[in-house]
């Protein structure tokens, strides 16, 4: 079974901390590739909120905030990855649709890749920072209520809507936070 995350939208949010939301419900990929050479301090407030938390919608080339581990099937995939490679031309220059395909299997490839080891149904966090000239990707994944009581000293059974697991291998870096409500303030 191929498995990959669709767009979700759980409160407006993303309609204003996104240049473009993402309709609920598309195929997704990180779409780290349309910060490639950009001077992230030069962007406004919307495109670095894009570049710090949002994945990319296939269909409508906008943002979301999260997306939704999703089964696809065959016939699925590859509308995606046509439509994925159509964009590529139409917003991203790309010379033609035979150049543009190979690059967005290539990201398919990489969204599926996010989505294999997680539950159909997995809510699906990004997190983008500039370090050292390069870009750094961070998933993580949020899962549901009912798996998240927290017991233990100080927190004397504290009840999370969700709990962030850390998908990434580098420990050393400090634990992260995304506030949405300041992300629309910017």
């Amino acid at each position: 079974m191929v498995k990959l995350p669709r767009t979700i939208r759980m409160d407006p949010s993303d309609t204003f901390v996104f240049a473009k939301a993402a309709e609920p419900g598309e195929w997704a990929v990180a779409g780290t590739f349309l910060f490639h050479g950009a001077k992230i301090a030069d962007l406004g407030p919307k495109q670095r909120t894009a570049f710090r938390a949002g994945f990319l919608g296939i269909e409508s080339f906008g943002h979301s905030t999260l997306a939704v581990v999703s089964e696809v099937v065959d016939n699925e995939l590859e509308e995606a990855t046509h439509s994925l490679a159509a964009q590529l031309v139409s917003q991203c220059g790309a010379p033609s649709l035979d150049v543009a395909l190979p690059a967005a299997r290539e990201e398919i490839a990489f969204a599926a890749d996010l989505c294999r080891d997680h539950a159909i149904g997995t809510l699906l966090a990004l997190h983008r920072a500039e370090e050292d000239g390069q870009i750094r990707e961070r998933f993580r994944t949020l899962r549901p209520r009912a798996e998240t009581t927290m017991a233990g000293p100080g927190l004397k059974g504290l009840d999370r809507a969700f709990l962030v697991i850390e998908t990434d291998d580098d420990e050393d870096q400090p634990e992260e936070q995304v506030d949405l409500l300041s992300l629309g303030k910017e």
